[in-house]
C-alpha cells in the first residue's frame, strides 16, 4: 500500500447514487485512494447501485436525503444543511465534488465548514444542455460560482477545459484529466446471424435516443439486417417503450433496463452507437473501444477527443438521423471496415485513457498546495 495519503481523509460527494459515468468515476477514485493510504468516504443522494458497489468495496457512505438533481429551494437548503453538518463532523482534509448540484451546494458548504482543499470535477458542464438561453445563462453563472469556490477544478475533456478557462478568476486552478479504465473481462462473442447494435446510458433527453431509434429504423430501410439493444434505465423508459411500439419496431429494438454487469456484454455486439446531445468523456465509449467494437457517435463534447471520424469511428451531428442511418448501414455491410475502426480505437483507449494515468494525476492534484 502506498502511504502518501496516510492520515488524510477524502470525502467524495455526488448528486445521484446510480451507476452512471460520474458514479463510476467516484467509485474508482475512492477505491484507489484507499489503496494509496487515504481514508475514503462517499456522500450521495439516494441509495442506488453505487452505494451497493461501495459497500462491497468496504467504502463507508453517507446518504444526503435532500440531495436531488432537480431544482427545489426547500430541498437545496436541506441538502446544504446536511452537507455542512457532515463536513463539520467528518472534518475531511479534501472534499472532492462531482456533478453540478453536489458541486454548487458542496463547495459552499465546504467553504463554510473550513475545508482546506475543495476539488470539483465537471463531468460535462450543464450549460451545454439544450435549454432556453436564460436557463443556460443561469447554469453558466452557478457553474462559475462553483469553480470560484473550489480550489481545483478538473475537466474531463479539452472541450470543457477551454470553456472553463474563459471563466473569470478560474484559469489558474483548472486542469484536464481524462477518464480512465482498467482492463475488463468481457464475455465471448456469440454469433447471432445478424448485426447487433448496442447503446448503454441513462434514459434521459441528453442521450438523444429518439433520434437513435429513428436511425436504426432508417438503416433497416436501407437493407441493413440489424437489431438494437438499449441498456440502461431512467425517466424516459415508459416514453421510449411507447415510441418503439408506435414505430412498429419492437421486433428488433429492445429496452433491456439497467444491467449491473452490462459492460461485460459488449462483445456480444457488432457496433456501439451513442447519438447523445451532451457528453463529457463517456466511459461507455472507452469500454466499447476496449472490447474491440466499432463506434458510431455524435460529434459533441469530449467525444471527438476519443473518436476521429473515419479513423477510429464515425461521427455525425446529433440531429443527423439519416447520417447515423447511413453510417450504421455501411458498417453492417462491411466487416473489414468495422475491424479497422475498432482496432484503431482500441489502441487509442489503451494509450490515452488508462485508469492508472487518471488516478496518478488526480492523486497528484490532491497533494498540491491550494
Amino acid at each position: 500500500m502506498d502511504t502518501k495519503g496516510a492520515q488524510k481523509t477524502i470525502l467524495y460527494v455526488i448528486t445521484k447514487s446510480n451507476w452512471g459515468g460520474a458514479g463510476r468515476y467516484v467509485y474508482d477514485l475512492a477505491v484507489e485512494a484507499r489503496e494509496q493510504g487515504y481514508t475514503a468516504i462517499v456522500a450521495c443522494g439516494g441509495e442506488g447501485f453505487l452505494v451497493e458497489r461501495l459497500a462491497q468495496a468496504h467504502i463507508p457512505t453517507h446518504t444526503i436525503h435532500s440531495l436531488q438533481r432537480d431544482i427545489s429551494l426547500l430541498a437545496d437548503v436541506g441538502s446544504f444543511g446536511e452537507l455542512l453538518r457532515l463536513f463539520r463532523s467528518e472534518r475531511p482534509d479534501i472534499v472532492h465534488l462531482n456533478s453540478s448540484k453536489a458541486g454548487g451546494l458542496g463547495a459552499l458548504a465546504a467553504r463554510s465548514a473550513g475545508v482546506k482543499k475543495i476539488v470539483f470535477t465537471a463531468h460535462g458542464w450543464p450549460f451545454w444542455e439544450q435549454r432556453p438561453l436564460p436557463v443556460r445563462a443561469a447554469m453558466w453563472f452557478f457553474s462559475w460560482m462553483t469553480a470560484l469556490l473550489s480550489h481545483h477544478v478538473i475537466c474531463i475533456s479539452d472541450f470543457d477545459l477551454r470553456a472553463t478557462r474563459r471563466m473569470p478568476g478560474v484559469r489558474r486552478k483548472v486542469a484536464r484529466i481524462y477518464n480512465g479504465i482498467a482492463s475488463i473481462d468481457f464475455l465471448p462473442k456469440i454469433q447471432s446471424g445478424h448485426i447487433q447494435v448496442l447503446t448503454i446510458g441513462e434514459l434521459n433527453r441528453n442521450k438523444n435516443l429518439f433520434i437513435g431509434i429513428d436511425a436504426i429504423i432508417a438503416a433497416r430501410a436501407r437493407g441493413a439486417d440489424i437489431s438494437y439493444d438499449i441498456m440502461g434505465d431512467g425517466e424516459l423508459r415508459p416514453v421510449l417503450r411507447e415510441y418503439i411500439a408506435r414505430k412498429n419496431a419492437m421486433g428488433f429494438i429492445s429496452l433491456l433496463g439497467f444491467m449491473p454487469e452490462g459492460r461485460n456484454q459488449y462483445r456480444k455486439y457488432d457496433i456501439f452507437f451513442l447519438p447523445s446531445r451532451k457528453e463529457g468523456v463517456p466511459y461507455v465509449l472507452l469500454e466499447a473501444g476496449m472490447a474491440g467494437l466499432p463506434v458510431v457517435a455524435s460529434n459533441v463534447g469530449g467525444i471527438p477527443e476519443i473518436i476521429k471520424d473515419d479513423i477510429s469511428g464515425i461521427l455525425k451531428s446529433p440531429d443527423d438521423t439519416e447520417g447515423f442511418a447511413e453510417a450504421l448501414a455501411q458498417l453492417a455491410r462491411d466487416a473489414r471496415r468495422r475491424s479497422r475502426l475498432a482496432d484503431v480505437l482500441k489502441k487509442k483507449v489503451e494509450r490515452a485513457f488508462s485508469l492508472d494515468h487518471m488516478v496518478a494525476e488526480t492523486m497528484a492534484l490532491y497533494e498540491t498546495g491550494c
